[in-house]
């Protein structure tokens, strides 16, 4: 969801080098980028082993939290290029989408109406909602089933290297539309197909 169908990761950053830095910390943007595409207890993990175990994470995440919300109060928060194009394709052919996000599900909610995509998905599994977060299959398997589809007929869409790797060791066939960050070339190996913005999605699907 975030980076994907939703432009949210920079943003994300620019908000947690700014809550570090409101509490007197120095913040390096390369740390919250580490984190993109994974789990809460893996975000945590990541921040303090490159912080320190005295880092105030909950506190910083929490000012972080606050400056995203009043943000998306003034501007509401913005699409990704083509994803009104694929959904409305989907759509016309009957074919259901779900969405696998490691972001916890009260969260994805909230941003799901903030972006104007509130329902145009019928299957939503969230990062509270399964044990292990990406790069485990869990949540897109998760998905999978819920959706009454095997995985192996499934096409998953990524933008995180984490991700990529949850899908192929899923048995999905990924679709990598980079946003933030590059995959290093062992998982760019793992990607069905390389893609600038998801509408150029829509002759693969038919």
């Amino acid at each position: 969801m975030d980076g994907l169908l939703l432009d949210t990761e920079a943003p994300a950053i620019s908000a947690w080098v700014r809550a570090a830095s409101a509490l007197g910390f120095e913040a390096d943007p390369e740390i919250p980028r580490r984190t993109i595409g994974v789990d809460a207890a893996s975000t945590r993990a990541i921040v303090l082993e490159a912080l320190g175990p005295d880092f105030p994470y909950e506190e910083v995440r929490g000012v972080m939290r606050r400056i995203i919300r009043e943000e998306a109060a003034r501007n509401g928060i913005p699409q990704k290029p083509g994803i009104a194009p694929l959904l409305d394709h989907l759509a016309a052919r009957g074919i259901p989408g779900a969405i696998a996000t490691s972001t916890a599900r009260e969260l994805a909610e909230w941003k799901l109406e903030r972006s104007g995509l509130a329902g145009r998905f019928p299957v939503m599994v969230c990062g509270d909602e399964v044990e292990r977060g990406k790069p485990a299959p869990d949540i897109f398997l998760k998905a999978a089933e819920k959706l009454s589809t095997p995985p192996e007929q499934c096409i998953g869409f990524e933008d995180s290297p984490a991700g990529i790797r949850a899908l192929h060791a899923a048995g999905i066939k990924s679709v990598f539309i980079k946003d933030l960050v590059e995959p290093p070339p062992p998982v760019l190996a793992l990607v069905w197909r390389r893609l600038d913005r998801l509408d150029e999605a829509i002759p693969l699907i038919g």
